[in-house]
């Protein structure tokens, strides 16, 4: 056993080289302890150590990608302190050189995965019940996940599913897969999983280890959202928040944080705010993170606050704060209020100021989920020490990948493209209670949509469920202006819905890493739906991160080309 954990942890570790010509794919380091013998794992130690050594790995990759899908879009600007290599990122220029430019690390984690599928021991059983099932279907969502970032950093990646143990194999030239194409071959790898429970180990470290593990229907959505199949994302989806998981039900309503300016007043002066603890490290919306170490003894820390916040370590000098761009789109928004009058039990529909707010903070005009998320100050500080102060509270001991309100806001991306336009415009208003839906969706478009929006009467009520552009913009059911207008082609109205949700995917998920990738695969779609190639949806945004008076005309350039909007592969 001893031997084949020294095997694991090692394996994995290896480089990439001629990815132009794809010679020479992969070589062992020369320090490489090889075990070709004996390569069984049988035992469940063998097993446990073997995933927990794989989620080790995703440690390294995850602030990376993170700052990947993040620094490159639009809702965060760098700051003068920011490092050369960030700015690269969010010029565009970065070359092979790039410390975040490390796909090496991605393939170790790959080829720990292939290495447990070839050699796990699926025959095993114990009462008639495999005894590996559990770990298998783990080890192989881990696999399909690294190869989806991959894809969204790269474009076009070598493609290996054996493990590469000696220099014969490393040696071999392996095909590139694009993402449409990885995505192909992970939605027919999976589906065979997808109610596969999760193996239970028990706390670890403080954690919960059942959310170091990947929902297989989850990340089938995501393969299928990519792939174009979007009644099939639709489902997995729907049947995840119906149904959750095998051995981790969640609850499938809304247990979802938001900050609204309090109803028993019509001033503006007083806010009621759940927004912000959402991202705590108890947070009842979370449904897959990969957890970083709490101090450097245990292990890896995550960077990110060091890059976002102002620490002691960075002396207060943050590398990185919200775009121009996010806090015009959160000022933008309209914020209804329903009053409720007490005294003579009236209700009336009221609207928060758009210009100026009782000289409280600007990031109170609009959208309310930025100013919940972010705090800043002017400090007293000596001259090691900046003066300004910032924390954003997104950042904790983890990385978030996959939130109850992420999962809501592709439910609808899916619904949306799969001709259900109106369902999806409800999740944003409304929220999908069976009133609700019977109200604002066509009785056509329900026969069609069928199952994919049958709701638990019971769980999805008035009390629990509301749109997801409430979590910030007030009541958003009652906004006269926030509406779904009336189009003449399908067409219109799901262009005009997928704006929509561009913007709510915004608002609600800045700083997590994923708005880059969301710009990419909706102008992928938009480009082949319009058979178009100009690329402008992601140019134009990104180009835009500084705001409407700063446009970036050499940036936009840059973009409109989609070669630039990968990391070169060494």
């Amino acid at each position: 056993m001893k031997k084949k954990f020294i095997l694991y942890f090692t394996l994995g570790l290896v480089s990439l080289t001629g990815f132009t010509s794809c010679q020479g794919l992969l070589t062992q380091d020369s320090d490489q302890v090889l075990f070709a013998e004996d390569n069984k794992l049988d035992s469940p130690t063998d097993t446990v150590y073997s995933v927990i050594g794989i989620i080790n790995l995703m440690q390294k990759v995850s602030d990376r990608t993170l700052l990947l899908g993040e620094i490159r879009g639009d809702l965060v600007s760098l700051t003068p302190d920011a490092n050369v290599q960030l700015q690269q990122l969010a010029d565009f220029t970065s070359g092979t050189d790039n410390v975040y430019n490390a796909p090496e690390d991605y393939y170790a984690i790959i080829n720990n995965c292939n290495y447990f599928i070839a050699n796990a021991d699926t025959s095993l059983k114990k009462r008639n019940n495999p005894i590996f099932l559990k770990e298998y279907a783990v080890v192989k969502s881990f696999r399909a996940w690294t190869y989806l970032q991959l894809a969204q950093i790269y474009g076009s990646v070598p493609f290996v599913t054996e493990p590469i143990l000696t220099e014969k194999q490393a040696s071999k030239v392996y095909e590139k897969k694009d993402i449409k194409a990885i995505a192909a071959y992970f939605i027919d790898d999976l589906k065979p999983y997808v109610t596969t429970p999760y193996p239970t180990y028990g706390s670890i470290g403080g954690f919960n280890p059942n959310l170091f593990f990947i929902p297989v229907k989850l990340l089938l959505g995501d393969l299928c959202l990519w792939d174009g199949r979007y009644k099939d994302a639709a489902n997995y989806y729907h049947d995840f928040l119906t149904k959750g998981n095998v051995s981790q039900i969640i609850s499938p309503k809304y247990t979802m944080g938001r900050v609204q300016w309090y109803n028993k007043t019509n001033k503006f002066e007083s806010l009621l705010d759940s927004y912000s603890s959402t991202f705590s490290t108890n947070s009842t919306e979370a449904l897959w993170y990969i957890p970083m170490e709490t101090s450097v003894f245990n292990g890896l820390l995550s960077d990110l606050p060091n890059i976002f916040n102002s620490t002691t370590a960075n002396k207060y000098y943050f590398q990185a704060t919200y775009s121009r761009k996010l806090k015009e789109l959160s000022k933008s928004q309209s914020n209804c209020l329903v009053y409720e009058n007490t005294l003579t039990s009236t209700r009336d529909t009221l609207y928060a100021p758009t210009v100026s707010l009782n000289n409280y903070s600007e990031l109170l005009l609009g959208d309310l989920r930025l100013w919940s998320i972010y705090n800043s100050a002017t400090i007293n500080s000596n001259n090691d020490y900046s003066s300004s102060y910032q924390t954003i509270s997104k950042f904790s001991f983890r990385n978030f990948y996959y939130r109850s309100a992420v999962i809501y806001l592709r439910y609808a991306e899916a619904m949306n493209r799969a001709g259900y336009p109106q369902s999806a415009f409800a999740v944003l208003k409304y929220g999908l209670t069976s009133a609700n839906i019977g109200k604002y969706i066509d009785s056509t478009e329900i026969k069609s949509a069928g199952v994919l929006l049958d709701w638990d009467r019971n769980q999805f009520t008035a009390e629990t469920t509301f749109g997801i552009h409430s979590k910030g913009s007030g009541d958003a059911a009652a906004d006269k202006h926030y509406f779904l207008p009336k189009y003449t082609t399908l067409d219109s109205t799901m262009n005009f819905v997928e704006d929509k949700i561009s913007d709510e995917m915004a608002l609600e998920t800045a700083f997590e890493g994923h708005r880059f990738y969301d710009l990419i695969r909706i102008t992928m779609r938009r480009n082949a739906n319009d058979n178009t190639n100009n690329n402008d949806y992601l140019a134009s945004r990104v180009a835009g991160r500084k705001g409407a008076a700063y446009f970036n005309n050499d940036l936009y350039r840059t973009l409109r080309e989609p070669s630039n909007w990968y990391l070169p592969l060494k």
